[in-house]
């Protein structure tokens, strides 16, 4: 009988310690680790943690680590190794590192130089709603590098970036829509694209969507409108800002300049989603 307890005691015992230990960190745990080490500037302890994570298959952390061996932070640089990592979460279908991928193949870095993977990897990520992948696309398109050219395409993958606040693409368009390439030539259109990246501090957008209010096209004459914004872009350092700015000061009275550098001074940058992994 005392065996038998002895036993059961034994066994009850054994069964709490298991109960009691902790389970062993996973792919996600590692990551979120190595995400705050990284945030905190310890790249060598975040490039281990990341690295375990990323033997793991979680694909997040093997992008992540593309992007250290790509930029030499916590690890030796490497660009070879960096395509080796972004390729493995790229193969799994994971968009950030399939633009990646397609970056070092546009640019031959770690890996043959070829537009045309580019294109493909670009492609992939751009079809699954990756706004930078919408972008760097639409330039393929728009120089006719690893795709035949063309502006309505181009046009078409600025505008899928733009409409989630890329801030390049929402420039671009605007330029598109005053030059009318790809797009029928459309001032409104134009006016509305600049206002969105001029919004988040774009500074030739600034300076685009002033030239605008001053000519009144495609929207209302307005002098105070203009000197606001080519006064913004004048302070991001746009020499012409500065010089049409003060153009557009010489018709305007003492209380409309004043007005209008009050709103410089309120406006602040409203930030999108864009280029977020």
């Amino acid at each position: 009988m005392r065996r038998i307890r002895g036993t059961t005691v034994c066994a009850a015992a054994v069964f709490a310690f298991f109960l009691a230990m902790p389970a062993l960190a996973g792919p996600e745990e590692d990551f979120a680790s190595g995400l705050k080490s990284y945030n905190n500037g310890e790249f060598k302890i975040a490039f281990e943690l990341f690295r375990k994570a990323a033997e793991k298959g979680y694909v997040k952390a093997q992008t992540r680590l593309g992007v250290m061996y790509e930029t030499g932070r916590g690890v030796s640089k490497s660009e070879f190794d960096a395509v080796f990592w972004y390729r493995k979460a790229a193969e799994k279908g994971y968009p950030p590192a399939q633009t990646s991928l397609g970056f070092m193949y546009q640019r031959g870095k770690g890996v043959r130089q070829s537009d045309a993977d580019a294109v493909e990897w670009y492609r992939q990520a751009a079809e699954k709603n990756h706004a930078r992948a919408q972008y760097n696309l639409a330039v393929m398109y728009r120089l006719g590098k690893g795709v035949s050219q063309s502006d309505v395409q181009a046009a078409r993958w600025y505008r899928k970036a733009a409409e989630q606040e890329h801030t390049n693409a929402q420039f671009t368009l605007g330029w598109l829509y005053t030059i009318g390439k790809g797009v029928p030539q459309n001032f409104a259109e134009a006016a509305k694209w600049y206002r969105r990246a001029a919004d988040q501090g774009v500074m030739m957008a600034q300076y685009n969507l002033g030239a605008l209010y001053f000519q009144g096209k495609g929207v209302p004459q307005d002098n105070i409108l203009a000197h606001k914004w080519l006064n913004l872009s004048a302070a991001h350092g746009h020499d012409g800002g500065r010089a049409l700015r003060d153009q557009v000061a010489e018709k305007m009275t003492p209380e409309e300049i004043s007005k209008a550098q009050q709103l410089a001074r309120e406006w602040k940058p409203q930030k999108g989603a864009a280029n977020k992994e």
